[in-house]
């Protein structure tokens, strides 16, 4: 067992009071709602990796990317954890293409207080963490 903690990134992006987030397949997560995001690559600004991650995955382009705060995540089946990094950012165009279609099924936008279930663990730690920020 490779006993490494990774750094990935979740960014939050909110368009008319919905949230934007994917259907996750694939081994990490499957059938997960999760906000766009990735891995945090060796020398990158954790900005940089949320405009490539948002864009990689959904074609589309973000700006104003502002820290949100943290989370610790241990994934205990797969034996992963991760330290993910929330941020929120801001797009003009709000129309999301599945760009990766071997890790996400599909995007959707979501009304804050009816997220889909199940979400992906770093999202659930997150929304526990920070539950003041998100009540309707």
């Amino acid at each position: 067992m490779d006993q490494v903690v990774r750094v990935g990134v979740g960014v939050v992006l909110i368009h008319d009071n919905k949230i934007l987030l994917g259907e996750r397949i694939g081994a990490h997560g499957e059938h997960t709602w999760a906000t766009p995001g990735g891995h945090l690559e060796y020398g990158e600004d954790i900005e940089a990796c949320a405009i490539r991650e948002v864009h990689e995955e959904t074609g589309l382009d973000v700006v104003n990317v502002e820290k949100l705060g943290f989370t610790n995540d241990y994934f205990a089946d797969e034996q992963k954890h991760y330290v993910t990094l929330f941020v929120m950012a801001r797009c003009d165009t709000h129309d999301a293409e599945v760009r990766e279609p071997n890790k996400c099924k599909q995007w959707q936008w979501f009304s804050l207080d009816e997220l889909p279930q199940p979400l992906f663990l770093p999202l659930v730690n997150f929304l526990e963490e920070n539950s003041t920020l998100y009540q309707g």
